[in-house]
């Protein structure tokens, strides 16, 4: 059972038999169906079915010579619409299924990020016509949750974000100063990081850590496309699955500078979430790239 059914609105969901009436009712009526073939004997086929706006669920599997279809693994999806980076990414199979991660490098965040890919067949096809792949693509990210609260924002005047911006641009540059050799902007940003771990273990002994850190993006668990967010909401949206009738708050995020779409479960959000104030919660980061729109 896939634990992420919940997020778009399928807590209802806890047995296999309730599994298969719905991959029954997606494999009799869906929405889209895409396939390529990888041999004569091997085509992957997708098959997808939405139950709200950008939110559905992929069955992903085989087809035989006779038409069959062999599921081999499913998974709820959220499509988002803005792209959230423009950098080279890395494609790599997972072992046990016909599954794929992307996994880019984008100095906001400061550490690599790894997504699951939503659009293996485009891949695929771009693979096997031997299309180049090793060049920068716009990645729309999205993201499902299973737990979250609301924060409330912290207080900064306009000189103050201004201040943020200009700090968080000049880092951005060191860094990829540093990815290329720069000795002076390796120093620089040694010295940066030891200030501000000065900064924030003098000031966390007095405020909310909260308070201190206005976003964040952390590897949690040991999946490695899940992560622990602070995100300042930038819009928000509660939308309903048209089977189960549940309803899902629909947000647009902003964390470290990184724009992507976050559904989850009206249940499983504590507080109310409102366009300036913060989520934090646990996700599992999907991606989409356009393959067909280089920049």
């Amino acid at each position: 059972m896939h634990s992420y059914l919940r997020a778009i609105g399928f807590s209802d969901i806890k047995h296999r038999k309730d599994l298969n009436k719905l991959i029954a009712k997606i494999l009799e009526n869906p929405d889209s169906k895409r396939s390529i073939e990888l041999s004569q004997k091997q085509s992957i086929v997708e098959i997808s079915k939405e139950f709200s706006e950008g939110l559905g669920i992929t069955l992903r599997g085989e087809q035989d010579e006779k038409g069959r279809f062999h599921l081999e693994h499913y998974f709820p999806y959220n499509k988002g619409q803005m792209v959230s980076t423009r950098e080279e990414a890395g494609i790599n199979k997972r072992v046990d299924t016909e599954a794929y991660t992307g996994m880019c490098d984008d100095y906001r965040i400061g550490v690599s990020l790894i997504f699951y890919l939503q659009n293996t067949v485009d891949y695929l096809e771009r693979k096997k016509m031997k299309m180049a792949l090793d060049t920068s693509f716009p990645i729309i990210l999205t993201a499902l949750s299973l737990e979250g609260r609301i924060l409330l924002p912290i207080e900064m005047d306009e000189v103050q974000v201004k201040n943020i911006s200009a700090e968080t641009k000049y880092r951005n540059n060191l860094i990829a100063e540093a990815k290329k050799g720069n000795q002076d902007a390796i120093d620089n940003l040694t010295i940066d990081d030891i200030d501000l771990y000065a900064t924030v273990s003098r000031r966390a002994k007095k405020e909310d850590v909260y308070s201190i850190v206005d976003t964040c993006f952390i590897p949690y668990g040991s999946e490695s496309d899940n992560y622990t967010i602070i995100g300042s909401i930038k819009e928000c949206n509660l939308i309903t699955n048209n089977r189960t009738k549940e309803e899902i708050y629909d947000m647009e995020l902003s964390c470290n500078d990184i724009p992507f779409r976050l559904c989850i479960n009206k249940e499983d959000l504590l507080g109310e979430p409102k366009v300036g104030r913060r989520f934090k919660g646990n996700i599992w980061m999907q991606g989409y790239i356009g393959f067909d729109t280089p920049w």
